[in-house]
Protein backbone atom coordinates (compact mmCIF):
# COMPACT_ATOMS: atom_id res chain seq x y z
CA UNK A 1 0.00 0.00 0.00
CA UNK A 2 1.04 3.59 -0.78
CA UNK A 3 3.24 4.86 2.51
CA UNK A 4 0.73 7.28 4.12
CA UNK A 5 0.96 11.02 3.40
CA UNK A 6 2.03 12.71 6.93
CA UNK A 7 1.53 16.59 5.67
CA UNK A 8 0.48 18.91 8.20
CA UNK A 9 -2.05 21.06 7.46
CA UNK A 10 -0.87 24.42 9.02
CA UNK A 11 2.89 23.48 7.23
CA UNK A 12 1.27 24.22 3.89
CA UNK A 13 -0.50 27.20 4.55
CA UNK A 14 2.58 28.50 6.17
CA UNK A 15 4.31 27.64 2.90
CA UNK A 16 1.77 29.17 0.47
CA UNK A 17 4.07 32.66 1.00
CA UNK A 18 7.27 30.43 -0.86
CA UNK A 19 7.82 29.81 -4.26
CA UNK A 20 6.92 27.26 -6.51
CA UNK A 21 8.56 24.72 -8.31
CA UNK A 22 7.95 26.83 -11.77
CA UNK A 23 9.77 29.84 -12.92
CA UNK A 24 11.24 31.37 -15.76
CA UNK A 25 14.69 30.62 -17.58
CA UNK A 26 17.17 33.65 -18.11
CA UNK A 27 18.91 32.10 -20.54
CA UNK A 28 15.92 31.70 -23.26
CA UNK A 29 13.26 33.88 -21.62
CA UNK A 30 10.83 31.05 -21.34
CA UNK A 31 8.12 30.12 -18.88
CA UNK A 32 8.98 26.49 -17.64
CA UNK A 33 5.30 25.32 -16.80
CA UNK A 34 5.60 22.60 -14.19
CA UNK A 35 2.85 20.00 -14.15
CA UNK A 36 2.09 17.15 -12.12
CA UNK A 37 -0.55 14.15 -13.00
CA UNK A 38 -1.22 10.84 -11.06
CA UNK A 39 -1.65 7.91 -13.92
CA UNK A 40 -4.78 6.65 -13.12
CA UNK A 41 -6.40 4.37 -15.42
CA UNK A 42 -6.34 6.05 -18.58
CA UNK A 43 -1.98 6.25 -18.67
CA UNK A 44 0.48 8.60 -19.05
CA UNK A 45 0.86 9.09 -23.11
CA UNK A 46 -2.31 11.23 -23.08
CA UNK A 47 -0.78 13.62 -21.26
CA UNK A 48 2.88 14.16 -23.01
CA UNK A 49 0.49 14.23 -26.10
CA UNK A 50 -1.43 17.12 -24.75
CA UNK A 51 1.84 18.77 -23.58
CA UNK A 52 3.35 18.21 -27.35
CA UNK A 53 0.40 20.07 -28.77
CA UNK A 54 0.08 22.73 -26.10
CA UNK A 55 3.44 23.81 -26.58
CA UNK A 56 3.50 24.40 -30.39
CA UNK A 57 0.80 26.71 -30.18
CA UNK A 58 2.58 28.27 -26.90
CA UNK A 59 6.62 28.55 -27.96
CA UNK A 60 6.99 30.71 -24.83
CA UNK A 61 6.21 28.38 -22.68
CA UNK A 62 8.32 24.59 -21.58
CA UNK A 63 6.11 22.42 -19.69
CA UNK A 64 7.65 19.38 -17.80
CA UNK A 65 5.48 16.83 -16.64
CA UNK A 66 5.71 14.40 -13.22
CA UNK A 67 3.45 11.39 -13.17
CA UNK A 68 3.61 8.70 -11.00
CA UNK A 69 0.59 6.41 -10.11
CA UNK A 70 1.46 7.37 -5.93
CA UNK A 71 1.86 11.14 -7.42
CA UNK A 72 1.15 12.52 -3.72
CA UNK A 73 4.60 10.70 -2.12
CA UNK A 74 6.26 12.13 -4.93
CA UNK A 75 5.71 15.84 -4.75
CA UNK A 76 4.23 16.45 -0.86
CA UNK A 77 8.08 16.34 0.31
CA UNK A 78 8.86 18.93 -2.48
CA UNK A 79 5.82 21.11 -1.40
CA UNK A 80 7.24 20.74 2.00
CA UNK A 81 10.08 22.45 1.27
CA UNK A 82 8.43 25.49 -0.30
CA UNK A 83 8.60 23.70 -4.28
CA UNK A 84 4.69 23.54 -5.69
CA UNK A 85 3.76 21.88 -8.99
CA UNK A 86 2.20 24.76 -11.23
CA UNK A 87 -0.90 22.11 -11.97
CA UNK A 88 -1.75 19.48 -10.38
CA UNK A 89 -4.03 16.93 -11.96
CA UNK A 90 -5.74 14.41 -8.49
CA UNK A 91 -9.02 14.01 -7.48
CA UNK A 92 -10.33 13.89 -4.22
CA UNK A 93 -11.09 10.16 -2.49
CA UNK A 94 -7.49 9.31 -2.83
CA UNK A 95 -5.68 7.66 0.30
CA UNK A 96 -2.72 10.44 0.74
CA UNK A 97 -5.81 12.66 0.63
CA UNK A 98 -3.78 15.23 -0.60
CA UNK A 99 -6.24 17.36 -2.28
CA UNK A 100 -8.53 17.09 0.41
CA UNK A 101 -5.58 18.46 2.94
CA UNK A 102 -5.33 21.67 0.60
CA UNK A 103 -8.77 22.27 0.77
CA UNK A 104 -9.37 22.41 4.40
CA UNK A 105 -6.17 24.23 5.12
CA UNK A 106 -8.00 26.84 1.80
CA UNK A 107 -4.53 26.28 -0.46
CA UNK A 108 -5.84 26.23 -3.46
CA UNK A 109 -5.82 28.83 -6.26
CA UNK A 110 -9.44 30.47 -7.00
CA UNK A 111 -10.53 29.02 -10.29
CA UNK A 112 -13.95 30.54 -11.21
CA UNK A 113 -12.76 33.31 -13.60
CA UNK A 114 -11.48 30.16 -15.49
CA UNK A 115 -15.33 29.39 -16.33
CA UNK A 116 -15.70 33.31 -18.67
CA UNK A 117 -12.76 32.42 -20.35
CA UNK A 118 -12.71 31.87 -23.89
CA UNK A 119 -11.93 28.39 -25.15
CA UNK A 120 -12.54 27.43 -28.94
CA UNK A 121 -14.60 30.51 -29.02
CA UNK A 122 -16.76 30.56 -26.39
CA UNK A 123 -16.63 30.90 -22.88
CA UNK A 124 -15.13 27.60 -20.92
CA UNK A 125 -18.35 27.40 -18.60
CA UNK A 126 -20.79 27.10 -21.64
CA UNK A 127 -18.46 24.33 -23.05
CA UNK A 128 -19.03 22.28 -19.80
CA UNK A 129 -22.00 19.83 -19.20
CA UNK A 130 -24.72 20.96 -17.39
CA UNK A 131 -24.23 20.81 -13.19
CA UNK A 132 -20.73 19.59 -13.35
CA UNK A 133 -19.56 22.84 -11.97
CA UNK A 134 -21.39 24.31 -9.01
CA UNK A 135 -21.35 21.27 -6.30
CA UNK A 136 -19.02 20.36 -3.52
CA UNK A 137 -16.71 18.71 -5.50
CA UNK A 138 -15.59 21.83 -7.70
CA UNK A 139 -16.77 24.52 -4.93
CA UNK A 140 -15.82 22.40 -1.71
CA UNK A 141 -16.67 26.01 0.34
CA UNK A 142 -20.46 25.22 -0.49
CA UNK A 143 -20.29 28.47 -2.19
CA UNK A 144 -19.93 30.40 -5.69
CA UNK A 145 -16.46 29.81 -5.99
CA UNK A 146 -14.54 27.34 -8.18
CA UNK A 147 -11.20 25.92 -6.69
CA UNK A 148 -11.15 22.54 -8.33
CA UNK A 149 -11.80 22.07 -12.33
CA UNK A 150 -13.91 18.83 -13.54
CA UNK A 151 -10.82 17.25 -15.13
CA UNK A 152 -12.85 14.06 -16.90
CA UNK A 153 -16.11 12.60 -15.46
CA UNK A 154 -17.52 9.04 -15.79
CA UNK A 155 -20.47 6.71 -14.51
CA UNK A 156 -19.43 4.99 -11.17
CA UNK A 157 -21.68 1.67 -10.23
CA UNK A 158 -21.38 -1.62 -10.52
CA UNK A 159 -19.40 -3.58 -13.22
CA UNK A 160 -19.82 -6.85 -14.01
CA UNK A 161 -19.72 -9.73 -16.61
CA UNK A 162 -22.64 -9.40 -18.59
CA UNK A 163 -21.90 -12.89 -20.79
CA UNK A 164 -22.32 -14.67 -17.44
CA UNK A 165 -25.50 -13.64 -16.44
CA UNK A 166 -26.97 -14.33 -19.76
CA UNK A 167 -25.17 -17.34 -19.89
CA UNK A 168 -26.71 -18.30 -16.51
CA UNK A 169 -29.94 -17.04 -17.33
CA UNK A 170 -29.74 -14.54 -14.50
CA UNK A 171 -30.89 -10.61 -14.86
CA UNK A 172 -29.67 -8.11 -13.41
CA UNK A 173 -31.07 -7.19 -9.61
CA UNK A 174 -33.55 -4.06 -9.97
CA UNK A 175 -34.15 -4.50 -6.32
CA UNK A 176 -31.67 -5.05 -3.16
CA UNK A 177 -33.98 -8.11 -2.60
CA UNK A 178 -33.52 -9.46 -5.49
CA UNK A 179 -29.61 -8.69 -5.36
CA UNK A 180 -29.63 -11.02 -2.30
CA UNK A 181 -31.63 -13.52 -3.64
CA UNK A 182 -29.00 -13.32 -6.32
CA UNK A 183 -26.53 -13.58 -3.95
CA UNK A 184 -27.39 -16.82 -2.73
CA UNK A 185 -27.81 -18.60 -6.33
CA UNK A 186 -24.53 -17.55 -6.85
CA UNK A 187 -22.94 -18.41 -3.72
CA UNK A 188 -24.72 -22.04 -4.55
CA UNK A 189 -22.29 -22.20 -7.99
CA UNK A 190 -18.94 -20.70 -5.65
CA UNK A 191 -19.34 -17.26 -6.91
CA UNK A 192 -19.53 -14.44 -4.88
CA UNK A 193 -22.07 -11.74 -4.75
CA UNK A 194 -19.92 -9.02 -4.30
CA UNK A 195 -16.25 -7.38 -4.12
CA UNK A 196 -14.08 -4.46 -4.23
CA UNK A 197 -10.79 -3.24 -5.30
CA UNK A 198 -9.92 -1.41 -2.61
CA UNK A 199 -12.27 0.25 0.39
CA UNK A 200 -11.71 3.66 -1.31
CA UNK A 201 -13.79 2.42 -4.14
CA UNK A 202 -17.20 2.31 -1.90
CA UNK A 203 -17.00 6.37 -2.01
CA UNK A 204 -19.45 5.65 -5.29
CA UNK A 205 -21.13 3.14 -3.89
CA UNK A 206 -22.27 4.99 -0.55
CA UNK A 207 -22.69 8.06 -2.48
CA UNK A 208 -25.63 6.90 -4.58
CA UNK A 209 -27.05 4.25 -1.39
CA UNK A 210 -27.18 7.80 0.39
CA UNK A 211 -29.51 9.69 -2.37
CA UNK A 212 -30.99 6.73 -3.11
CA UNK A 213 -32.43 5.75 1.13
CA UNK A 214 -33.05 9.39 1.12
CA UNK A 215 -33.25 11.69 -1.83
CA UNK A 216 -30.70 14.27 -2.15
CA UNK A 217 -31.84 16.44 0.16
CA UNK A 218 -30.37 13.47 2.62
CA UNK A 219 -27.11 13.05 0.81
CA UNK A 220 -27.11 16.86 1.15
CA UNK A 221 -27.17 16.66 4.88
CA UNK A 222 -24.86 13.66 5.12
CA UNK A 223 -22.25 15.41 2.83
CA UNK A 224 -22.58 18.73 5.12
CA UNK A 225 -22.65 16.79 8.95
CA UNK A 226 -25.98 17.91 9.11
CA UNK A 227 -26.19 17.34 13.32
CA UNK A 228 -27.01 14.31 14.21
CA UNK A 229 -27.27 13.01 10.35
CA UNK A 230 -25.83 9.22 11.02
CA UNK A 231 -27.98 8.25 14.26
CA UNK A 232 -31.32 9.16 11.69
CA UNK A 233 -33.90 5.92 10.45
CA UNK A 234 -31.92 6.67 6.68
CA UNK A 235 -28.48 6.12 7.37
CA UNK A 236 -29.13 3.29 9.49
CA UNK A 237 -30.83 1.20 6.91
CA UNK A 238 -28.18 2.34 4.30
CA UNK A 239 -25.60 0.77 6.86
CA UNK A 240 -27.41 -1.90 7.47
CA UNK A 241 -27.81 -2.78 3.53
CA UNK A 242 -23.99 -2.51 2.89
CA UNK A 243 -23.36 -4.59 5.94
CA UNK A 244 -25.69 -7.62 4.13
CA UNK A 245 -24.07 -6.94 1.15
CA UNK A 246 -20.75 -7.19 2.82
CA UNK A 247 -21.57 -10.59 4.33
CA UNK A 248 -21.53 -11.96 0.36
CA UNK A 249 -18.12 -10.33 -0.80
CA UNK A 250 -15.65 -12.48 -2.20
CA UNK A 251 -13.30 -14.08 0.56
CA UNK A 252 -10.13 -13.05 -0.81
CA UNK A 253 -11.59 -8.94 -0.85
CA UNK A 254 -10.00 -7.77 2.13
CA UNK A 255 -6.76 -9.65 1.58
CA UNK A 256 -6.09 -7.89 -2.10
CA UNK A 257 -7.67 -4.25 -1.17
CA UNK A 258 -4.47 -2.74 -1.25
CA UNK A 259 -2.38 -0.82 -3.58
CA UNK A 260 -0.23 -3.62 -4.54
CA UNK A 261 -2.59 -6.16 -5.11
CA UNK A 262 -6.05 -4.44 -5.82
CA UNK A 263 -6.30 -5.61 -9.09
CA UNK A 264 -6.65 -9.48 -8.05
CA UNK A 265 -9.82 -8.15 -6.82
CA UNK A 266 -10.55 -6.95 -10.30
CA UNK A 267 -9.06 -9.64 -11.85
CA UNK A 268 -12.08 -12.08 -9.75
CA UNK A 269 -14.78 -10.07 -11.83
CA UNK A 270 -12.80 -10.93 -15.10
CA UNK A 271 -12.48 -14.81 -13.52
CA UNK A 272 -16.17 -15.45 -12.60
CA UNK A 273 -15.82 -15.80 -9.58
CA UNK A 274 -17.51 -12.80 -7.87
CA UNK A 275 -20.43 -10.80 -9.52
CA UNK A 276 -20.86 -7.02 -9.42
CA UNK A 277 -17.77 -4.87 -8.37
CA UNK A 278 -17.70 -0.66 -7.43
CA UNK A 279 -15.65 0.99 -10.33
CA UNK A 280 -15.57 3.61 -12.77
CA UNK A 281 -15.30 3.47 -16.47
CA UNK A 282 -11.47 3.42 -16.63
CA UNK A 283 -11.65 -0.16 -15.51
CA UNK A 284 -12.09 -1.26 -19.34
CA UNK A 285 -8.40 0.34 -20.43
CA UNK A 286 -6.98 -0.82 -16.71
CA UNK A 287 -7.48 -4.36 -17.28
CA UNK A 288 -7.52 -4.56 -21.24
CA UNK A 289 -4.74 -6.68 -21.20
CA UNK A 290 -5.99 -9.04 -18.67
CA UNK A 291 -7.06 -12.65 -18.95
CA UNK A 292 -10.92 -13.00 -19.24
CA UNK A 293 -13.21 -16.11 -18.78
CA UNK A 294 -15.00 -17.19 -22.45
CA UNK A 295 -17.93 -14.85 -23.52
CA UNK A 296 -16.98 -12.05 -21.08
CA UNK A 297 -18.08 -8.57 -21.58
CA UNK A 298 -18.33 -5.28 -19.38
CA UNK A 299 -21.38 -4.03 -18.38
CA UNK A 300 -22.65 -1.10 -15.83
CA UNK A 301 -25.66 -0.80 -13.32
CA UNK A 302 -27.16 1.33 -11.16
CA UNK A 303 -26.98 0.23 -7.11
CA UNK A 304 -30.59 -1.60 -7.07
CA UNK A 305 -33.39 0.67 -5.88
CA UNK A 306 -33.98 0.74 -2.29
CA UNK A 307 -37.57 -0.10 -2.93
CA UNK A 308 -39.25 -1.36 -6.04
CA UNK A 309 -39.28 1.38 -8.87
CA UNK A 310 -37.64 3.99 -6.57
CA UNK A 311 -35.18 6.51 -7.93
CA UNK A 312 -31.91 5.70 -8.46
CA UNK A 313 -28.52 8.04 -8.37
CA UNK A 314 -25.54 6.93 -10.38
CA UNK A 315 -22.45 8.41 -8.34
CA UNK A 316 -20.68 10.42 -11.63
CA UNK A 317 -16.62 10.56 -10.80
CA UNK A 318 -14.66 13.12 -11.18
CA UNK A 319 -11.55 13.71 -11.34
CA UNK A 320 -9.98 17.21 -11.14
CA UNK A 321 -7.58 19.42 -11.72
CA UNK A 322 -6.06 22.18 -9.62
CA UNK A 323 -3.48 25.28 -9.63
CA UNK A 324 -1.56 25.56 -5.22
CA UNK A 325 -1.99 28.81 -3.88
CA UNK A 326 1.71 28.88 -4.05
CA UNK A 327 2.19 27.92 -7.82
CA UNK A 328 4.76 30.15 -8.66
CA UNK A 329 3.08 31.18 -12.68
CA UNK A 330 -0.24 31.24 -11.73
CA UNK A 331 -1.39 32.97 -15.04
CA UNK A 332 0.76 30.08 -17.59
CA UNK A 333 -0.81 27.89 -15.36
CA UNK A 334 -4.46 29.25 -15.53
CA UNK A 335 -4.12 28.91 -19.67
CA UNK A 336 -2.75 25.78 -19.60
CA UNK A 337 -5.68 24.54 -17.25
CA UNK A 338 -8.02 25.98 -20.05
CA UNK A 339 -6.22 24.73 -23.08
CA UNK A 340 -7.00 21.27 -21.21
CA UNK A 341 -10.84 21.86 -22.19
CA UNK A 342 -10.02 22.69 -25.58
CA UNK A 343 -11.31 20.29 -28.70
CA UNK A 344 -7.76 19.91 -29.51
CA UNK A 345 -6.86 18.30 -25.84
CA UNK A 346 -10.64 16.88 -25.84
CA UNK A 347 -9.91 14.37 -28.87
CA UNK A 348 -6.18 13.56 -27.42
CA UNK A 349 -7.59 12.58 -23.61
CA UNK A 350 -10.81 10.54 -25.28
CA UNK A 351 -8.40 8.59 -27.23
CA UNK A 352 -7.64 6.98 -24.25
CA UNK A 353 -11.17 6.50 -22.75
CA UNK A 354 -10.66 9.69 -20.59
CA UNK A 355 -13.65 11.61 -21.22
CA UNK A 356 -13.87 15.26 -20.57
CA UNK A 357 -17.15 17.13 -18.84
CA UNK A 358 -17.80 18.42 -22.65
CA UNK A 359 -21.42 19.56 -23.80
CA UNK A 360 -21.85 16.34 -26.99
CA UNK A 361 -18.84 14.49 -26.40
CA UNK A 362 -20.41 11.21 -25.08
CA UNK A 363 -22.26 11.33 -28.77
CA UNK A 364 -18.59 10.88 -30.25
CA UNK A 365 -17.57 7.84 -28.48
CA UNK A 366 -16.95 4.20 -29.43
CA UNK A 367 -19.93 2.01 -28.76
CA UNK A 368 -18.12 0.00 -25.49
CA UNK A 369 -17.89 3.89 -24.20
CA UNK A 370 -20.81 5.10 -25.21
CA UNK A 371 -22.97 2.00 -23.82
CA UNK A 372 -21.46 3.31 -20.08
CA UNK A 373 -22.84 6.25 -20.58
CA UNK A 374 -26.18 5.41 -21.50
CA UNK A 375 -26.73 4.65 -17.88
CA UNK A 376 -27.90 8.48 -17.63
CA UNK A 377 -30.53 7.91 -19.81
CA UNK A 378 -32.10 5.08 -18.20
CA UNK A 379 -35.98 5.81 -16.68
CA UNK A 380 -35.50 6.26 -12.37
CA UNK A 381 -31.65 6.46 -13.07
CA UNK A 382 -30.18 10.64 -12.20
CA UNK A 383 -26.56 11.67 -12.07
CA UNK A 384 -24.89 12.64 -8.42
CA UNK A 385 -22.17 14.69 -8.35
CA UNK A 386 -20.06 15.77 -5.09
CA UNK A 387 -18.63 14.64 -2.00
CA UNK A 388 -18.04 16.00 1.40
CA UNK A 389 -18.02 19.56 2.25
CA UNK A 390 -14.61 20.95 2.75
CA UNK A 391 -13.68 21.65 6.61
CA UNK A 392 -10.76 22.95 8.66
CA UNK A 393 -8.56 20.25 9.87
CA UNK A 394 -9.46 18.56 12.65
CA UNK A 395 -7.03 15.95 14.57
CA UNK A 396 -7.59 12.69 14.25
CA UNK A 397 -10.84 12.39 11.99
CA UNK A 398 -11.32 11.50 8.28
CA UNK A 399 -14.79 10.28 8.02
CA UNK A 400 -14.11 8.90 4.49
CA UNK A 401 -11.74 6.33 6.53
CA UNK A 402 -14.72 5.59 8.68
CA UNK A 403 -17.05 5.35 6.30
CA UNK A 404 -15.25 3.45 3.17
CA UNK A 405 -12.42 1.33 5.14
CA UNK A 406 -14.58 0.22 7.86
CA UNK A 407 -16.36 -1.76 5.52
CA UNK A 408 -12.50 -4.11 5.44
CA UNK A 409 -13.13 -4.47 9.56
CA UNK A 410 -16.97 -5.55 9.15
CA UNK A 411 -16.00 -8.16 6.74
CA UNK A 412 -13.58 -9.56 8.59
CA UNK A 413 -15.76 -9.04 11.85
CA UNK A 414 -12.91 -7.03 13.44
CA UNK A 415 -15.68 -4.16 14.05
CA UNK A 416 -19.94 -4.47 14.00
CA UNK A 417 -22.52 -2.29 12.39
CA UNK A 418 -23.21 -0.62 15.60
CA UNK A 419 -19.51 0.36 16.41
CA UNK A 420 -19.36 1.44 12.31
CA UNK A 421 -22.45 4.18 13.00
CA UNK A 422 -20.76 5.21 16.35
CA UNK A 423 -17.84 5.97 14.94
CA UNK A 424 -19.58 7.71 12.01
CA UNK A 425 -21.43 10.05 13.84
CA UNK A 426 -18.61 11.00 16.29
CA UNK A 427 -16.53 11.85 13.17
CA UNK A 428 -19.64 13.79 11.60
CA UNK A 429 -20.52 15.67 14.85
CA UNK A 430 -16.51 16.66 14.93
CA UNK A 431 -16.53 18.47 11.72
CA UNK A 432 -19.50 19.83 12.16
CA UNK A 433 -18.46 21.44 15.02
CA UNK A 434 -15.63 22.63 13.02
CA UNK A 435 -17.28 24.06 10.16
Amino acid sequence: MKRPLVLAGAAITALALLAGCGGTDASDGKTTLSVAALEGGYGRDMYTQVIDAYKKSHPGVEVTLQISKSIEDEISPNMKAGRFPDVVVLGQGREAALTETLIKDRALEDLTPLLTTTVDGKPLGEKLTDGIVGNLNTNPYGDDKTFLMPMYYAPTGLFYNKGLLAAKGWTVPATWDEMFALGDKAKAEGIALFTYPTAGYLDSFFFALLADVGGESFYTDVMTYREGVWQTAQARQALDITTRLLSYAAPTTVGYANQQDFTKNQQSILDNKALFMPNGTWIVGEMADAPRADGFAWALTPLPAVTAGGNRYITTSVESVWIPGAAKNKDAAREFVAYLYSDEAAKIFAGSNAIQPLTGIAETLPAEQAEFYQVYTEPGVAALVGGFAGTPPVEGVDIKKTLFDTANSIISGDKTEDQWQAALHEASEKLRQAA
